[in-house]
């Protein structure tokens, strides 16, 4: 990497950590973004982000498509240097950014993937709670459902962030917000007895404690990826045909919530969605219910109507 290059690559991820907030997984995904980007300029033999153009930015968006990158992943790339080179702009080094102009592909549009009630059941009774491993699988389960936490945020839970007296997690999502979310009867309890057997028989493996609420089977905190293999591994376990991932669980939280009638506004907050928009992709679920609700209250639908 030339000393040009390296200098905007570490002011400008600088920027993100320092001024915009940005988590460390964020931060990893845009440096692995501009090194994709940085060996595309090698190839084109230009060493410098600020010698490039319009055209330059075109050639890469056709690169992406060469390279048979999916429409989100480019679109996300694109919108990572539209990003980087509006820094750039704005600390007065280029006139315009190549990349303002760039046609992002449109992503497909894909329904979040949901459990019904049955399924789950299904699920929950397939532990068997005289295991450690499965009270531990158990309360994760019951805690990503009850809750509709983001892996990262599970990862991050700590002991210390429940409030068994009121039923509730302080969780720490993303830009550094906090939240606090309700926990049913059914996540306290399978939590309360995971932690009060399963989790210190791990803890003495490690030979260390550590705040964090769920282990792996050497006592240590579980990863990101840990949490996705155990979510993928107990589901297999209970159906050959049946596809989870720890996302699909907080897409049934906000599904379930929405079908038996809770607001738009509330399943946002719950959720950390800084944006209603984000949280409005759930409602193509609730239609049936929205219109049962409507012919129940409104005194002209077709049903109450006279």
């Amino acid at each position: 990497m030339n000393e040009d290059w390296k200098y905007w690559y570490d002011i400008f991820l600088q920027y993100l950590q320092v001024e915009k907030n940005a988590s460390s997984l964020t931060i990893d995904a845009y440096r692995k973004d501009l090194d994709d980007y940085f060996r595309f300029l090698q190839a084109e033999g230009i060493h410098s982000p600020l010698d490039v153009d319009m055209n330059t930015a075109r050639l890469y968006l056709t690169h992406l498509f060469d390279e048979k990158y999916g429409r989100s992943s480019a679109a996300r790339k694109i919108s990572v240097l539209r990003t980087f080179y509006r820094y750039v702009k704005k600390e007065g080094h280029m006139e315009t950014n190549p990349f303002a102009s760039s046609n992002l592909p449109k992503k497909q549009k894909k329904l979040p993937r949901f459990l019904y009630e049955q399924e789950l059941e299904a699920l929950f009774d397939s532990f068997d709670v005289e295991k450690d491993l499965d009270q531990r699988d158990l309360a994760l389960f019951e805690l990503l459902y009850a809750t509709g936490l983001r892996v990262s945020e599970l990862c991050r839970l700590e002991e210390q962030h429940l409030d068994e007296e009121l039923g509730t997690i302080l969780v720490h999502g993303k830009g550094g917000r906090e939240r606090y979310v309700p926990v049913g009867s059914f996540a306290m309890e399978a939590v309360d007895h995971y932690r009060r057997y399963a989790r210190r028989r791990l803890v003495q493996k490690s030979g260390s404690d550590t705040a964090v609420l769920f282990l792996n089977n050497k006592g240590t905190p579980l990863t990101d990826r840990g949490i996705r293999y155990i979510v993928n591994k107990r589901v297999k376990d209970v159906s050959a045909t049946l596809q989870l991932s720890p996302h699909d669980l907080r897409h049934t939280f906000a599904t379930h919530l929405l079908n038996q009638g809770a607001d738009l506004r509330s399943v946002q907050q719950l959720l950390g969605h800084a944006n209603l928009s984000t949280t409005q992709i759930y409602t193509h679920v609730t239609k049936d219910r929205l219109r049962e609700v409507y012919n129940k209250a409104h005194p002209r639908s077709e049903r109450n109507g006279g």
